[in-house]
């Protein structure tokens, strides 16, 4: 989603895909986009592009359920946390995607915690 065509992922979504990302901002704010299909393709067009890369912390899997533990950097900065899980179908597509970003707690790279 930070590349230069983030509707890609739309080939990736089943029929009955849902999703939801609480987006928050600071000073107790947050939007949650949420929805089917086209609320995807609603928040997609929303978002700025070009300004944001999201690294990946820590990842893990449990059947077709993978979770994410990641930062968001913007202009080379650090700029919030964010946690995500997605639910796989048989076929790799996604199912659910549940995401929770915050600029309230940063986590240390891997490396230092290790």
């Amino acid at each position: 989603m930070d590349s230069e065509a983030p509707d890609d992922i739309l080939g990736l979504l089943v029929d009955d895909f849902q999703f939801s990302v609480v987006f928050a901002t600071g000073n107790a704010n947050a939007s949650d986009f949420s929805g089917g299909r086209a609320a995807m393709e609603g928040y997609l067009a929303q978002r700025e592009r070009g300004t944001r890369v999201h690294r990946l912390l820590a990842v893990g899997a449990d059947g077709d359920t993978e979770f994410a533990l990641g930062e968001v950097i913007r202009h080379g900065e650090w700029e919030a946390s964010f946690v995500a899980s997605a639910l796989l179908a048989g076929d790799g597509r996604l199912r659910r995607l549940i995401i929770g970003r915050s600029p309230g707690v940063a986590f240390p790279p891997a490396k230092a915690r290790g």
